[in-house]
């Protein structure tokens, strides 16, 4: 007969359930923006690295690039980021912010600072940003 895994022993299935937590928190609060917690992350990327190529956006959100073009698709649709050749090769496509875009990343940052605002109130600052390093950490993000 097979053992079962003991929830509190597995790591996977923690950071899971708290990953499932965290994003309907701010999406909670991002929904009022009309955007998904993912949406906002790219969005966000976009605002601070305009003209970046969906290799480049990928690598930095940790995602296969095919579903970062999918989950690019929406935003396009809705004229929040624009796509166009890259510089470097009319055969890449780079991305950014419309004017539209940066407008309903604004209205959402505003939302993003209360999620972040009800997020402390589960977890103190010190705690927070503690677990940020020790996450970025792991994904090998805070060296990008």
């Amino acid at each position: 007969m097979a053992k079962r895994v003991n929830r509190e022993e597995c790591n996977c299935f923690a950071l899971r359930q708290a990953a499932r937590f965290v994003t309907q928190l701010y999406e909670r609060h991002l929904s009022q923006a009309g955007l998904t917690a993912a949406q906002f992350t790219i969005l966000s990327r976009l605002a601070g690295r305009p003209d970046a190529t969906a290799a480049e956006l990928a690598d930095e959100l940790v995602m296969d690039r095919t579903t970062l073009v999918r989950a690019l698709k929406p935003l396009q649709r809705d004229g929040l980021v624009l796509a166009f050749a890259a510089g470097h090769d009319a055969r890449t496509l780079a991305y950014r912010l419309s004017a539209s875009g940066a407008r309903r990343f604004e209205k959402a940052h505003v939302l993003w600072r209360e999620a972040q605002a009800e997020f402390g109130q589960y977890m103190k600052r010190d705690r927070s940003k503690a677990l940020r390093a020790e996450l970025f950490a792991l994904t090998g993000a805070a060296e990008r």
